[in-house]
This record gives C-alpha cells, sequence and structure tokens, in this order.
C-alpha cells in the first residue's frame, strides 16, 4: 500500500487500511438487518444443547429447542425418509434420514441461518471492496 491519507465521514488522514477497515463497519451496519437477527436466531435454536436420554450410541448427543418444538407442532410423518444434517464438525456432514416432516423441518431452519449469515458475509465483503475503490487512489485499490 501506498502512503496516501483519505477522509471518510468524522475520520481524517487515515490510511488506506483503515479507510477499508471503515468502509467494511459502514456496510455492514448497512447490511444487517432483521433478517440477520432470525438468521441469528436460527441458528441458535438448532443447536443440539437440550440433552435427551435414550439416543442409541452412534446418534448425534442432544437435541435443539427448535427441533422439539417443530416435532409438536408437525407430527405429520410421510411415506419417504427425508435426509437431514445431523452435525457438521472435523468429521465432515452427518445425514441422517427421518420420515418425521417435524424433524426434517426442525433438523433444516438452522441450516437456512447458516446459509442466510454467509450470503450477507459475501454481500459485506462485496460492497466493501467495490465502495473502498471507488474511494481510494489507484495504487491503493485491491482485487
Amino acid at each position: 500500500m501506498s502512503d496516501n491519507r483519505y477522509s471518510y465521514f468524522q475520520y481524517r488522514n487515515i490510511s488506506a487500511g483503515e479507510l477499508f477497515f471503515f468502509v467494511a463497519l459502514d456496510e455492514t451496519q448497512k447490511q444487517l438487518g432483521f433478517e440477520d437477527l432470525a438468521a441469528a436466531a436460527a441458528l441458535l435454536l438448532g443447536q443440539n444443547d437440550v440433552p435427551v436420554a435414550g439416543k442409541l450410541g452412534g446418534a448425534t448427543a442432544g437435541t435443539s429447542v427448535v427441533s422439539m418444538a417443530a416435532r409438536k407442532l408437525l407430527p405429520l410423518q410421510v411415506r419417504y425418509r427425508l435426509p437431514t444434517i445431523t452435525s457438521i464438525g472435523a468429521r465432515g456432514l452427518r445425514i441422517a434420514f427421518t420420515r418425521n416432516i417435524g424433524a426434517f423441518v426442525g433438523r433444516a431452519i438452522p441450516v437456512v441461518g447458516v446459509v442466510v449469515m454467509g450470503y450477507d458475509a459475501f454481500l459485506i465483503a462485496r460492497h466493501t471492496v467495490s465502495s473502498y475503490n471507488r474511494l481510494v487512489k489507484p495504487e491503493d485499490r485491491v482485487l
């Protein structure tokens, strides 16, 4: 990076790196909204932190609040086994099958939360780089 200095709102005489940081903060604040709160809630409520007795040896330990609620609200059985993600870790993706619609929905909700949060992170990065590159001299541009 060069020794160029910039101004951004109330910040004066800042370096290109500092400018990138402040642009990133601004773009993050613009992007985050109600959808992100819902995505974070889905992710947190989908954590397997409620202890459950009687699970077999190879089963993922615990269950989630959202899975318990979905099973109670949607006690429907379907003819075909539906794939669900039960855990993601160092050993990779763990998939289990269920015929219960409530279990399927309960296990899908945290996945939707992760997808929404990942999409937001992508948009924040894209908008940050775009805004930053519009503000700086050519020698300080990234990507």
